[in-house]
Protein backbone atom coordinates (compact mmCIF):
# COMPACT_ATOMS: atom_id res chain seq x y z
CA UNK A 1 0.00 0.00 0.00
CA UNK A 2 1.53 3.49 -1.25
CA UNK A 3 1.96 5.80 2.03
CA UNK A 4 -1.16 8.28 0.64
CA UNK A 5 -3.50 5.11 0.24
CA UNK A 6 -1.75 4.86 4.08
CA UNK A 7 -2.78 8.12 5.12
CA UNK A 8 -5.77 8.04 3.17
CA UNK A 9 -6.96 5.05 5.48
CA UNK A 10 -5.65 6.46 8.47
CA UNK A 11 -7.98 9.75 7.88
CA UNK A 12 -10.93 7.78 7.66
CA UNK A 13 -10.47 5.22 10.76
CA UNK A 14 -9.47 8.50 12.86
CA UNK A 15 -13.22 10.53 10.76
CA UNK A 16 -15.08 7.25 12.33
CA UNK A 17 -13.07 7.00 16.09
CA UNK A 18 -13.71 10.99 16.31
CA UNK A 19 -17.77 10.45 15.40
CA UNK A 20 -18.20 7.39 17.83
CA UNK A 21 -16.85 9.62 20.40
CA UNK A 22 -19.54 12.07 19.53
CA UNK A 23 -22.20 10.35 19.19
CA UNK A 24 -21.21 8.44 22.77
CA UNK A 25 -21.00 12.65 24.32
CA UNK A 26 -23.89 13.08 22.41
CA UNK A 27 -26.08 10.03 24.13
CA UNK A 28 -24.73 10.18 27.76
CA UNK A 29 -26.02 14.10 27.46
CA UNK A 30 -29.37 13.42 26.20
CA UNK A 31 -29.95 10.68 29.35
CA UNK A 32 -28.50 12.91 31.90
CA UNK A 33 -31.35 15.57 30.19
CA UNK A 34 -33.94 13.02 30.40
CA UNK A 35 -32.78 12.30 33.94
CA UNK A 36 -32.70 16.03 35.33
CA UNK A 37 -36.15 16.66 33.63
CA UNK A 38 -37.40 13.47 35.43
CA UNK A 39 -35.83 14.56 38.56
CA UNK A 40 -37.24 17.65 37.93
CA UNK A 41 -41.07 16.88 37.60
CA UNK A 42 -40.74 14.18 40.33
CA UNK A 43 -39.29 17.30 42.62
CA UNK A 44 -42.21 19.75 41.41
CA UNK A 45 -44.86 17.13 42.21
CA UNK A 46 -43.12 16.56 45.80
CA UNK A 47 -43.12 20.26 45.88
CA UNK A 48 -46.67 20.73 44.90
CA UNK A 49 -47.63 17.61 47.25
CA UNK A 50 -46.13 19.62 50.13
CA UNK A 51 -47.79 22.56 49.21
CA UNK A 52 -51.13 21.25 49.35
CA UNK A 53 -50.42 19.35 52.68
CA UNK A 54 -49.36 22.37 53.93
CA UNK A 55 -52.53 24.24 52.73
CA UNK A 56 -54.26 21.39 54.49
CA UNK A 57 -52.98 21.65 57.60
CA UNK A 58 -53.79 25.53 57.57
CA UNK A 59 -57.18 24.99 56.80
CA UNK A 60 -57.56 22.43 59.67
CA UNK A 61 -56.78 25.44 62.13
CA UNK A 62 -59.98 27.06 61.34
CA UNK A 63 -63.57 26.56 62.30
CA UNK A 64 -65.38 23.72 60.33
CA UNK A 65 -67.12 21.19 59.29
CA UNK A 66 -64.97 17.52 59.14
CA UNK A 67 -66.37 15.70 56.03
CA UNK A 68 -65.85 11.87 55.83
CA UNK A 69 -67.06 9.96 52.57
CA UNK A 70 -68.21 6.56 52.42
CA UNK A 71 -68.86 5.74 48.90
CA UNK A 72 -68.96 2.58 47.20
CA UNK A 73 -69.19 -0.86 48.18
CA UNK A 74 -67.63 -1.20 52.07
CA UNK A 75 -65.27 -4.07 52.26
CA UNK A 76 -61.81 -5.02 53.77
CA UNK A 77 -58.68 -4.06 51.98
CA UNK A 78 -60.37 -1.21 50.27
CA UNK A 79 -60.59 3.14 50.78
CA UNK A 80 -64.23 2.11 52.84
CA UNK A 81 -63.05 0.07 54.75
CA UNK A 82 -62.83 0.16 59.09
CA UNK A 83 -59.06 0.43 58.50
CA UNK A 84 -58.88 3.28 55.73
CA UNK A 85 -62.65 5.30 57.84
CA UNK A 86 -61.57 5.06 61.24
CA UNK A 87 -58.30 7.10 61.27
CA UNK A 88 -60.63 9.84 59.24
CA UNK A 89 -63.01 9.72 61.99
CA UNK A 90 -60.45 9.97 64.71
CA UNK A 91 -58.67 13.04 63.27
CA UNK A 92 -62.26 14.30 62.48
CA UNK A 93 -63.28 14.35 66.30
CA UNK A 94 -60.04 15.24 67.48
CA UNK A 95 -59.50 18.35 65.79
CA UNK A 96 -60.63 21.28 67.97
CA UNK A 97 -61.44 23.66 65.18
CA UNK A 98 -64.14 21.05 63.88
CA UNK A 99 -67.34 22.07 65.26
CA UNK A 100 -69.21 18.93 63.55
CA UNK A 101 -68.80 15.75 61.81
CA UNK A 102 -70.30 14.93 58.57
CA UNK A 103 -70.59 11.19 57.13
CA UNK A 104 -71.38 11.89 53.53
CA UNK A 105 -72.50 8.51 52.27
CA UNK A 106 -73.64 7.11 49.20
CA UNK A 107 -73.49 2.75 49.55
CA UNK A 108 -75.15 0.24 49.09
CA UNK A 109 -73.46 -1.77 51.77
CA UNK A 110 -71.03 -4.57 51.98
CA UNK A 111 -69.04 -6.52 54.54
CA UNK A 112 -70.87 -6.78 57.94
CA UNK A 113 -67.96 -6.49 59.71
CA UNK A 114 -66.49 -3.90 58.10
CA UNK A 115 -69.38 -1.80 59.07
CA UNK A 116 -69.97 -3.31 62.46
CA UNK A 117 -66.16 -2.01 63.77
CA UNK A 118 -66.81 1.46 61.80
CA UNK A 119 -70.41 2.15 63.94
CA UNK A 120 -68.25 0.54 67.32
CA UNK A 121 -66.15 3.33 66.88
CA UNK A 122 -68.87 5.74 66.17
CA UNK A 123 -70.22 5.15 69.54
CA UNK A 124 -66.94 5.66 71.27
CA UNK A 125 -65.93 8.43 69.37
CA UNK A 126 -69.75 10.21 70.67
CA UNK A 127 -68.69 9.26 73.93
CA UNK A 128 -65.34 11.34 73.97
CA UNK A 129 -66.88 14.19 72.22
CA UNK A 130 -70.40 14.31 73.57
CA UNK A 131 -70.80 17.91 72.30
CA UNK A 132 -69.47 17.42 68.78
CA UNK A 133 -72.45 16.40 66.70
CA UNK A 134 -71.75 13.44 63.90
CA UNK A 135 -74.44 13.67 61.37
CA UNK A 136 -75.09 11.23 58.07
CA UNK A 137 -76.03 12.73 54.99
CA UNK A 138 -76.71 10.20 52.27
CA UNK A 139 -76.91 11.02 48.69
CA UNK A 140 -78.12 9.11 46.24
CA UNK A 141 -78.16 5.24 48.28
CA UNK A 142 -77.99 4.32 52.50
CA UNK A 143 -78.73 0.85 52.62
CA UNK A 144 -78.08 -2.30 54.34
CA UNK A 145 -74.12 -1.85 55.59
CA UNK A 146 -74.13 1.81 54.89
CA UNK A 147 -77.15 2.23 56.93
CA UNK A 148 -76.18 0.16 59.72
CA UNK A 149 -73.19 2.86 60.19
CA UNK A 150 -75.11 6.25 59.06
CA UNK A 151 -77.83 4.63 62.55
CA UNK A 152 -74.58 5.45 64.70
CA UNK A 153 -74.62 9.11 63.99
CA UNK A 154 -76.75 11.49 65.56
CA UNK A 155 -78.90 12.48 62.71
CA UNK A 156 -79.42 11.24 59.20
CA UNK A 157 -80.68 13.23 56.72
CA UNK A 158 -81.01 12.51 52.99
CA UNK A 159 -82.34 13.73 49.48
CA UNK A 160 -86.03 13.16 48.71
CA UNK A 161 -85.43 9.95 46.43
CA UNK A 162 -82.41 8.82 48.32
CA UNK A 163 -82.65 4.87 48.30
CA UNK A 164 -82.82 4.05 52.15
CA UNK A 165 -83.03 0.75 54.58
CA UNK A 166 -82.37 -2.64 53.75
CA UNK A 167 -82.21 -3.68 56.90
CA UNK A 168 -81.31 -7.15 56.16
CA UNK A 169 -78.47 -10.10 55.94
CA UNK A 170 -76.85 -12.13 53.22
CA UNK A 171 -74.80 -14.97 52.48
CA UNK A 172 -74.53 -15.21 48.55
CA UNK A 173 -73.43 -18.77 46.96
CA UNK A 174 -74.60 -20.78 43.24
CA UNK A 175 -74.85 -23.79 42.28
CA UNK A 176 -73.74 -25.37 39.16
CA UNK A 177 -74.04 -29.65 39.60
CA UNK A 178 -76.90 -29.94 36.78
CA UNK A 179 -74.41 -28.32 34.40
CA UNK A 180 -71.51 -30.35 35.43
CA UNK A 181 -73.51 -33.09 34.25
CA UNK A 182 -74.60 -32.04 31.43
CA UNK A 183 -71.27 -31.07 30.25
CA UNK A 184 -69.52 -34.75 31.35
CA UNK A 185 -67.27 -32.75 34.73
CA UNK A 186 -66.61 -34.65 37.45
CA UNK A 187 -66.56 -33.17 40.85
CA UNK A 188 -63.39 -34.97 42.79
CA UNK A 189 -62.77 -32.69 45.79
CA UNK A 190 -62.36 -34.19 49.48
CA UNK A 191 -63.17 -32.69 52.84
CA UNK A 192 -63.24 -33.42 56.43
CA UNK A 193 -65.96 -32.80 57.95
CA UNK A 194 -69.92 -33.68 56.94
CA UNK A 195 -70.59 -30.57 56.09
CA UNK A 196 -67.71 -28.84 55.08
CA UNK A 197 -68.77 -27.96 51.45
CA UNK A 198 -71.50 -26.17 52.60
CA UNK A 199 -70.70 -23.33 49.89
CA UNK A 200 -69.05 -25.30 47.11
CA UNK A 201 -70.71 -24.72 43.89
CA UNK A 202 -69.96 -28.20 42.45
CA UNK A 203 -71.50 -29.83 45.14
CA UNK A 204 -75.43 -30.97 45.88
CA UNK A 205 -76.83 -28.04 48.41
CA UNK A 206 -76.67 -29.20 51.98
CA UNK A 207 -80.20 -28.70 53.16
CA UNK A 208 -79.17 -29.32 56.88
CA UNK A 209 -75.77 -26.84 56.57
CA UNK A 210 -78.15 -24.36 55.18
CA UNK A 211 -80.42 -24.55 57.79
CA UNK A 212 -77.79 -24.21 60.74
CA UNK A 213 -76.48 -20.97 58.59
CA UNK A 214 -79.77 -19.43 57.91
CA UNK A 215 -80.21 -19.77 61.80
CA UNK A 216 -76.72 -19.69 63.66
CA UNK A 217 -75.36 -16.95 61.44
CA UNK A 218 -78.04 -15.01 59.14
CA UNK A 219 -80.63 -14.96 61.49
CA UNK A 220 -78.39 -13.83 64.69
CA UNK A 221 -76.81 -11.38 62.62
CA UNK A 222 -80.08 -10.18 61.81
CA UNK A 223 -80.70 -9.96 65.40
CA UNK A 224 -77.43 -7.57 65.77
CA UNK A 225 -78.34 -5.57 63.26
CA UNK A 226 -81.73 -4.86 64.34
CA UNK A 227 -80.64 -3.93 67.57
CA UNK A 228 -77.92 -1.30 66.16
CA UNK A 229 -80.75 0.35 64.43
CA UNK A 230 -82.78 0.62 67.43
CA UNK A 231 -80.46 1.26 69.84
CA UNK A 232 -79.19 4.39 67.15
CA UNK A 233 -82.72 5.76 66.09
CA UNK A 234 -84.19 5.01 69.68
CA UNK A 235 -87.91 6.54 69.64
CA UNK A 236 -87.65 8.18 66.26
CA UNK A 237 -88.36 4.79 64.95
CA UNK A 238 -91.71 3.81 63.76
CA UNK A 239 -91.74 0.02 63.36
CA UNK A 240 -93.78 -2.11 61.29
CA UNK A 241 -93.82 -5.48 60.08
CA UNK A 242 -91.64 -4.18 56.78
CA UNK A 243 -88.75 -2.53 58.52
CA UNK A 244 -86.62 -5.05 59.19
CA UNK A 245 -87.85 -6.95 55.88
CA UNK A 246 -84.82 -5.90 53.84
CA UNK A 247 -86.75 -3.38 51.68
CA UNK A 248 -85.92 0.10 51.06
CA UNK A 249 -87.64 3.48 51.06
CA UNK A 250 -87.30 6.58 49.80
CA UNK A 251 -86.15 9.65 51.55
CA UNK A 252 -89.80 11.44 52.01
CA UNK A 253 -91.40 8.45 53.53
CA UNK A 254 -87.73 7.32 55.39
CA UNK A 255 -88.59 10.35 57.10
CA UNK A 256 -91.92 9.30 57.97
CA UNK A 257 -91.21 5.97 59.66
CA UNK A 258 -88.26 7.44 61.55
CA UNK A 259 -85.77 5.71 59.29
CA UNK A 260 -83.75 9.46 58.70
CA UNK A 261 -84.63 13.01 60.81
CA UNK A 262 -85.18 15.05 57.39
CA UNK A 263 -83.97 16.11 53.90
CA UNK A 264 -81.08 18.42 52.91
CA UNK A 265 -78.02 17.81 51.50
CA UNK A 266 -74.57 19.31 52.55
CA UNK A 267 -74.49 22.56 52.31
CA UNK A 268 -78.14 23.11 53.48
CA UNK A 269 -77.58 20.91 57.00
CA UNK A 270 -74.35 22.99 57.45
CA UNK A 271 -75.35 26.14 56.72
CA UNK A 272 -78.93 25.44 59.00
CA UNK A 273 -78.06 23.04 61.58
CA UNK A 274 -74.54 23.94 62.21
CA UNK A 275 -74.16 27.34 61.25
CA UNK A 276 -71.08 26.47 59.53
CA UNK A 277 -70.51 26.74 56.34
CA UNK A 278 -66.89 25.81 55.58
CA UNK A 279 -66.66 21.78 55.14
CA UNK A 280 -62.65 20.60 55.05
CA UNK A 281 -62.84 16.74 53.90
CA UNK A 282 -60.57 14.35 55.49
CA UNK A 283 -59.08 12.03 53.74
CA UNK A 284 -56.98 8.93 53.44
CA UNK A 285 -53.40 9.21 51.73
CA UNK A 286 -53.67 7.11 48.49
CA UNK A 287 -50.50 5.65 47.19
CA UNK A 288 -49.47 7.33 43.92
CA UNK A 289 -49.86 4.19 42.27
CA UNK A 290 -53.05 3.35 43.56
CA UNK A 291 -54.11 7.05 42.05
CA UNK A 292 -52.87 6.11 38.70
CA UNK A 293 -54.28 2.36 38.75
CA UNK A 294 -58.01 3.60 40.25
CA UNK A 295 -56.99 1.06 42.82
CA UNK A 296 -57.22 -1.45 40.48
CA UNK A 297 -56.10 -4.31 42.71
CA UNK A 298 -58.56 -3.63 45.54
CA UNK A 299 -61.20 -3.57 42.53
CA UNK A 300 -60.24 -6.94 41.50
CA UNK A 301 -60.07 -8.22 44.60
CA UNK A 302 -63.64 -7.12 45.22
CA UNK A 303 -64.75 -7.96 41.67
CA UNK A 304 -63.57 -11.85 42.38
CA UNK A 305 -64.94 -11.96 46.18
CA UNK A 306 -68.65 -10.95 45.04
CA UNK A 307 -68.70 -13.11 42.13
CA UNK A 308 -67.62 -15.99 44.05
CA UNK A 309 -70.39 -15.34 46.73
CA UNK A 310 -68.09 -15.25 49.73
CA UNK A 311 -68.49 -13.44 53.22
CA UNK A 312 -71.35 -12.13 55.42
CA UNK A 313 -73.30 -9.14 53.92
CA UNK A 314 -75.69 -6.74 54.70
Amino acid sequence: MSELNHQSVQQLADAATAFVKTERRGRWFSNLLKLGVAVYLVGSVALISQGINSKGLEENLKSHIASVHITGPIMPETLTSAEAIIPLLQDAFENKHSKAVFLQVNSPGGSAVQSGLIYDEIVRLKALYPSKPIYTIAEDLCASGCYYIASATDKIFADKASIIGSIGVRFDGFGVTGLMEKVGIENRSLAAGEHKRLMDPFAPADAEAQKHLQLHVLARTHEQFKKAVRDGRGNRLKETPELFTGLVWIGDEAVSMGLIDGLGDVRSIARNDIKEEELIEYAPDIHWMDKLTGNLGASIALTLQKSMGAGLKF
